[in-house]
């Protein structure tokens, strides 16, 4: 009889996401276990009780996916999790706390493929300021975007001292160079985005960081995207189902929550797929799902030339 196949969900949360188990049903994932308020510390021990009791040819059926609301806590347990393991019991395992890692994938691989539609250029050497940038979401659009090629500014309400700690501390976790910009007050906003060519709004949900007023500040601006979908828009004028649309009073382009949303479902879900059907064990992280949210919008765009 074949084996069925098993996701183990870890998370350090009260609740697993109903959100990511659906996913993982629709994956094709036959068992789903969620295990809540998991620490690092009990990575190990989990993964290990995961790997050791289905055999060589059952942890081909078997994965493990990380959750939680913390982008560095879920990356680090994940490499505990990979290292855990010893040939040749090696199963999948994927991290994408609160969604971050496929949201903020699918938003910058969405800004990418505007840049290079509408000005024949990719990220690399362009200036993006995100907004809400100490977020989940926020510091890792800013890790992807950074190994892009993009200077990338994350911006605070909070002031620059805020900022610039979650800059350092995100990049020397990440291996790349952040900046922090204050975003405390509206004229910090003006100043923040005065040289922007990208603008990315990751704040929270309901809360306009940009209003129409300082959008006339950003006169470099080339793309704006925010990830807001509850009014009042996080950027004013960039509209839920705007899809590369003009925005108003700006020469740049403006991508809305649910075309992001979009790609990241995609995303998310073709990863989870990847890992249940994969034969050989994979590690899935925010550099996998950038590549996959890419890969889809460049499908989207050869079916629509």
């Amino acid at each position: 009889m074949e084996r069925p196949r098993i996701l183990h969900m870890f998370t350090p949360g009260q609740q697993m996401s109903p959100f990511d188990i659906n996913m993982a049903a629709d994956a094709g994932y036959q068992i789903i276990v969620p295990y809540c308020e998991v620490g690092l510390d009990r990575i190990t021990g989990l993964t290990q009780d995961t790997i050791f009791s289905r055999g060589p040819k059952g942890v081909a059926r078997t994965g493990i996916f990380i959750g939680g609301r913390d982008a560095q806590l879920a990356a680090d347990m994940l490499e505990r999790a990979r290292t855990s393991m010893v040939k040749p019991f090696v199963v999948s395992v994927m991290a994408d706390p609160s969604g971050a890692y496929t949201t903020a994938a699918a938003m910058v691989a969405c800004v990418e493929a505007a840049l290079k539609r509408h000005h024949g250029q990719g990220l690399e050497g362009q200036r993006v300021v995100i907004l809400g940038g100490t977020g989940p979401v926020g510091r890792v659009a800013g890790v992807i975007a950074a190994g892009a090629g993009a200077e990338v500014y994350l911006s605070s309400r909070n002031g620059i001292d805020a900022a610039q700690e979650a800059a350092d501390e995100t990049g020397q976790r990440f291996g790349v160079k952040l900046h922090g910009l204050s975003g405390g007050d509206p004229d910090a906003v003006r100043r923040s985005i005065a040289d922007a060519d990208v603008l990315l709004a990751c704040a929270a949900a309901g809360v306009q960081v940009v209003s129409s007023e300082a959008l006339g500040a950003a006169t470099r601006l080339k793309v704006a995207s925010d990830v807001n979908a509850v009014p009042p828009e996080g950027i004013a004028g960039v509209g839920v189902m705007d899809d590369a649309k003009p925005l108003a009073g700006t020469q740049a382009v403006a991508i809305g929550a649910l075309a992001v949303g979009n790609v990241k479902y995609q995303t998310q879900h073709r990863l989870l797929v990847q890992m249940c059907e994969a034969e050989k064990a994979q590690v899935l992280s925010f550099p996998e799902a950038f590549a996959v949210a890419r890969a889809f919008l460049v499908e989207q765009a050869g079916k629509t030339a």
